[in-house]
């Protein structure tokens, strides 16, 4: 029986590098079974968290009404939650942060969200791995905050002009971590 998959992009650049792996998981996870629900935040209108803590008392996520009342409730209904994005100055870019950032009101409301598996697709221009830290521990200790399963990343360095990911394995590593799930 396929599972429900929410994966969430955080590149601006539709024909770059982190795009393309996240087509190829996509693919490979719809093959398989798998239902997948995209949302590319840096085309969304998602803001920071405000820190009020008045998650879903207002019948939504989050009190502040922009695009992450649309994710959110994707995200509850979702087995499986997948990542994706490039490393940008070594961190986290900003056009996904605030989705991360607002998983902070699942925990304030106390929703349950134990058992649900998580995975990560990121790459970067330089060729040593350490450099994707800032944005592999940050969705690990999520996980392991919200009590997900991390099955699997995609960590792929040496990767900065859009197509450069071709010159890699980056795409069937991105296809082989929808089997998985």
């Amino acid at each position: 029986m396929g599972k429900k998959i929410v994966v969430i992009t955080g590149s601006p650049r539709k024909n770059g590098n982190s795009f393309a792996m996240t087509d190829a998981f996509i693919q490979a996870a719809e093959g398989i079974g798998h239902t997948v629900t995209r949302f590319d935040a840096a085309m969304k209108n998602v803001g920071g968290c405000h820190a009020c803590e008045t998650c879903f008392k207002t019948g939504k996520a989050c009190s502040f009404d922009d695009d992450f009342n649309t994710i959110a409730p994707a995200i509850l209904e979702a087995d499986a939650v997948v990542f994706t994005m490039p490393v940008y100055w070594y961190s986290i870019p900003a056009q996904i942060k605030g989705v991360i950032d607002r998983l902070f009101s699942f925990c304030v409301a106390g929703k349950d969200m134990a058992g649900k598996e998580c995975a990560l697709i990121t790459c970067c221009e330089e060729e040593d791995a350490s450099v994707m830290d800032g944005v592999r521990i940050p969705v690990e200790r999520s996980a392991a905050l919200l009590k997900w399963k991390m099955v699997g990343e995609v960590l792929v360095p040496g990767v900065l002009n859009a197509g450069d990911i071709e010159k890699t394995d980056g795409c069937r590593q991105a296809a082989a971590l929808a089997e998985k799930i």
